[in-house]
């Protein structure tokens, strides 16, 4: 592996120093990190940098590096967010010292300004950002997270960097709202991205709100890029509803020629269809639930299973994006019934009813 370019380290003291490392390296082994064990010493490998920890009999010391400052950002974000959580009772203090500055502005946070905003199907509304430096948006995740500033708010309060690496958020008159979503489109050139919205009813809809009022030069915030990516395979099965049109899209437009993609994507009505673009071969059925309230179906799920999968030794990959009780039903049988391997599946729920936000994601699948 090569040396990455910044780097930074801290030092954590705690009463059981080598338990909190087992906790650790076993929670990125979950997530498919690369990990190198030995006496006393660990080793984890990300997309975007890596971390070694070193154990002793007080504590935890930590060198993290990054291939550049969002890369190292994460890496110092995802050290302290675990250590904070499998030491909670210690209340551990954690102060990075090297690359990168506490109090300053995240290195991957950017204000954005909104340059259009239009429906392309009766339920689906884009809206087109403005911003600076944008290339590092353009790999390493598909996904941003848009912070929303409080109504009436000229000057909005952004996210700066804590001691701890950890994102310090403006609380009060100034607290902001976050969600996830898909970049669409990004010309970094022109500085521009596009995020597509799902429209729908209720006061809880702060994403949908901010699509639906959206005047050019209104601020939001984005952070990222995020999530993780798919591996190269020559079969793929690409499953979601609306809200997961948008990543199925940027998916088939970044997909070679000689693959085969199978996509299966539900929404309301033929009136919701888009029409996707790739350069691969693909087999596209549109799932229409005519009426019924999305995340009361079947329907996804059940065309996940009606799909034929390739014979073992194909380089297959399936994604699917949904919502968490078809998440939960398409995850376990492809581990449980069709044995797929962790490397070879990526099933996320993008959002969950009668949740909002990131609640969608907060519960673990007991399947696991």
């Amino acid at each position: 592996m090569q040396h990455s370019r910044l780097s930074a380290t801290t030092r954590i003291t705690l009463s059981q120093p080598q338990i909190i490392m087992g906790k650790l390296l076993d929670h990125f082994l979950e997530h498919d990190a690369d990990i190198v064990t030995a006496e006393r010493r660990g080793e984890i490998a990300l997309e975007y940098g890596r971390a070694v920890i070193e154990a002793d009999d007080e504590g935890l010391t930590f060198h993290a590096e990054g291939d550049d400052d969002t890369g190292l950002a994460y890496m110092k974000y995802a050290v302290a967010e675990h250590i904070l959580e499998f030491a909670a009772a210690e209340k551990p203090r954690i102060v990075w010292t090297g690359d990168g500055v506490a109090g300053g502005p995240l290195p991957y946070f950017r204000e954005m300004r909104v340059v259009a905003a239009h429906n392309i199907t009766p339920h689906m509304r884009r809206v087109t950002l403005s911003g600076r430096n944008l290339e590092r948006f353009s790999y390493g995740g598909l996904h941003v997270r848009l912070l929303f500033p409080p109504k009436g708010i000229a000057r909005p309060q952004w996210p700066v960097t804590g001691e701890d690496g950890r994102p310090v958020w403006p609380e009060g008159d100034d607290k902001l709202v976050t969600r996830v979503y898909t970049i669409r489109n990004i010309d970094v050139e022109k500085g521009e991205v596009d995020i597509d919205f799902v429209i729908h009813e209720g006061d809880e809809t702060p994403g949908a709100t901010f699509a639906l009022t959206a005047r050019e030069g209104d601020l939001v915030g984005m952070t990222g890029p995020g999530g993780s990516s798919l591996n190269e395979a020559d079969w793929y099965l690409l499953a979601g509803d609306e809200t997961a049109l948008p990543a199925i899209g940027r998916i088939l437009e970044d997909l070679p020629a000689h693959v085969k993609a199978v996509v299966r994507i539900e929404v309301d009505s033929a009136a919701e269809e888009q029409d996707l673009r790739s350069a691969a071969d693909i087999d596209l059925v549109w799932l229409h639930r005519n009426g019924r309230e999305a995340g009361t179906t079947t329907l996804l799920a059940d065309a996940v299973r009606a799909v034929e999968l390739p014979v073992e030794g194909t380089r297959r990959f399936a994604w699917a994006g949904c919502e968490f009780a078809a998440f939960r039903a398409i995850r376990t049988y492809l581990r449980k019934e069709r044995k797929l391997d962790r490397q070879d599946h990526l099933v996320v729920a993008y959002w969950r009813r009668g949740f909002d936000g990131d609640n969608a994601r907060r519960e673990k699948d007991e399947s696991n």
